[in-house]
């Protein structure tokens, strides 16, 4: 089983959220869908970054230090190729 951190954007002000998943794909529905609390004040939500991890430890260890990034910081993680978002399917 494979554990993603993954970063959305908001469509509403451009500011990021980095959260923790075993399934991008729902979770992003989710957040859209208003279902958490924290992001439903920023809807619409786009997927931008997915990282891919084996256990679920070193998930968490890699989101909380991706919750210290700056803006700049996200954005030239966003364009390397550990993002994996091209492997996902959003409708």
């Amino acid at each position: 089983m494979a554990y993603y951190v993954y970063i959305l954007k908001s469509l509403v002000d451009e500011s990021f959220y980095k959260g923790f998943t075993e399934n991008p794909v729902q979770r992003v529905i989710q957040h859209n869908n208003g279902e958490m609390n924290y992001t439903s004040k920023k809807i619409p939500w786009i997927m931008v970054c997915i990282l891919e991890f084996l256990t679920k430890k070193e998930a968490l260890i890699a989101e909380r230090k991706l919750k210290k990034y700056d803006h700049s910081r996200l954005n030239n993680l966003i364009k390397t190729k550990r993002n994996l978002i091209d492997n996902f399917k959003f409708e």
